[in-house]
């Protein structure tokens, strides 16, 4: 393996449980972000009243992704994630592209996550009577981010359950409020998963917000080396992680749906858009909880942009650690064993394209947010695609493989998933809210991506035989040893 030979220690600290990386993941999901944000949007653009069908939908196909990448994580230990995985399935030439890609989406979202957070935190304390620039509150979010980014993960995950509580609590507050008040006509499902409603006009759109709300959820892989028991903790989280992520969106929006009124909700949620859930919260649960769900929609995008901060600094670590990237960006920490290099550049990037917006009079939303994130999300749901054939091809070379677990699943998944990419690539100006061209043709960036890591790699592979011989193979783990057999089960076996 290729390391920094000047980096105090060449492997991250071992801290994380199940339940922290959980956190880690459903940070960057940001649940309240998700609800608040782009459920109005998919009920106004999308399928109305069947916007619950797509999240179950993108659930499913997720969880039949998530068979598959759990399977590989059994064998695969390494903080690379889609790198690994993708060289392991379908070579290091891919892994190298696919790696690059990788490190651009994951930066892009983080900044786009860095400017919302600037833009909801300035509109909602300017609300209360506090009127700070935008600037200022990225810049204080990030500057937070920094020093929980260079220390150890652990803390980041302490910090981030305490979060994650907050916002999902408010949420389930508001569903139990709704449910009890309107009864069971607050759980529509008759009507959002009919067939006609469900896979009606703007059906496509909504799948499409769907699955960009669940981008996240797949960075469990990336802590495999700093789990105490990686092979258990990371296909255990991302199974929790998945299931309730799917669960809390399906019946968060079904409630939402019942809360308005099937026949109306596309009609109210276009007059009121991000306030809807506000609006249901004044209603249902009073003013100040409306104003602690405002507070907590801050801290949800900080949660968010928390995690996404060290699941970026993961992929430039272990790129820098294998030379794809320069050496120095592979350095870990001498005492918080952490990737404090990553995570000094990934940060400096965020507040470097944060004043270059905020110099140039750009809006934080429709400029830069939603452009980051739309131009993020493509990326991690191609990569996701292309880790769930990488599945199929990895354990066809095996004999354990599987006819669920390690080929139908992740074919479903990879299906879904391909869908999902042509659907963000069809509709990629709605996802981020402009037509300018400059944002717009922002995805070629990874087709250059993908280019120079082929040839890259293809150069590596002739003039540093013994780098490229080691690239994505830190920590791989070797086939399960075959467990020995009493002579009558083997002649009983169907094998």
């Amino acid at each position: 393996m290729a390391t920094n030979p000047t980096a105090a220690a060449t492997h991250l600290k071992p801290s994380l449980s199940t339940g922290k990386i959980v956190f880690l993941i459903v940070a960057a999901a940001t649940p309240l972000g998700a609800m608040v944000a782009t459920v109005p949007l998919a009920f106004v653009i999308g399928n109305g009243a069947g916007v619950p069908a797509m999240f179950a939908f993108a659930g499913l196909t997720l969880l039949c992704f998530s068979v598959g990448y759990a399977a590989m994580s059994r064998r695969i230990v390494n903080a690379g994630g889609f790198y690994t995985y993708l060289s392991s399935g379908l070579g290091k030439p891919v892994a190298v592209a696919g790696g690059l890609i990788a490190a651009i989406a994951y930066n892009a979202i983080t900044i786009g996550v860095l400017g919302a957070f600037g833009y909801f935190t300035q509109s909602i304390a300017r609300s209360h009577g506090l009127d700070v620039h935008w600037v200022v509150w990225a810049a204080a979010g990030g500057l937070v981010v920094a020093v929980l980014g260079y220390r150890q993960v652990d803390l980041s995950a302490r910090v981030l359950a305490l979060l994650i509580v907050g916002e999902v609590g408010i949420l389930v507050a508001l569903d139990i409020a709704v449910v009890a008040h309107d009864g069971l006509s607050a759980l529509p499902a008759t009507t959002s998963f009919s067939p006609g409603v469900a896979f009606g006009s703007g059906a496509a759109v909504a799948m499409m917000f769907a699955f960009a709300s669940f981008i996240g959820f797949e960075s469990a892989a990336l802590y495999g080396e700093e789990a105490h028991d990686p092979t258990r903790s990371v296909p255990r989280a991302t199974y929790i992680a998945v299931v309730v992520i799917s669960l809390f969106y399906t019946l968060t929006s079904l409630v939402a749906v019942g809360g308005v009124g099937a026949d109306r909700v596309r009609e109210v949620a276009g007059e009121q858009l991000g306030d809807l859930f506000f609006v249901l919260s004044d209603r249902h649960i009073g003013g100040a909880a409306t104003t602690i769900m405002q507070v907590l929609l801050c801290t949800s995008l900080f949660a968010c942009m928390l995690a996404l901060h060290n699941a970026t600094n993961r992929y430039v670590y272990v790129l820098g650690r294998e030379r794809v990237l320069p050496g120095w960006l592979g350095g870990v920490h001498s005492r918080h064993r952490s990737p404090h290099r990553a995570s000094l550049v990934q940060i400096t990037i965020s507040m470097a394209v944060i004043v270059v917006f905020a110099i140039g009079g750009l809006d934080p939303y429709v400029a830069l947010a939603s452009s980051m994130i739309g131009l993020g999300t493509l990326g991690i749901v191609l990569l996701q695609g292309c880790a769930a054939i990488s599945v199929i091809a990895y354990f066809r070379r095996h004999p354990d493989r599987h006819w669920w677990r390690t080929t139908l699943a992740p074919a479903l998944g990879a299906a879904g998933l391909i869908a999902a990419t042509v659907l963000l690539s069809l509709n990629y100006s709605l996802l981020t809210g402009t037509s300018l061209a400059v944002i717009n043709y922002m995805p070629w960036l990874y087709v250059i991506a993908a280019v120079a890591g082929l040839v890259y790699a293809r150069w590596m592979r002739t003039a540093r035989p013994e780098r490229y011989r080691d690239l994505a193979e830190v920590q791989a783990q070797s086939d399960p040893a075959p467990v020995p057999a009493r002579p009558e089960v083997v002649l009983g076996s169907r094998r």
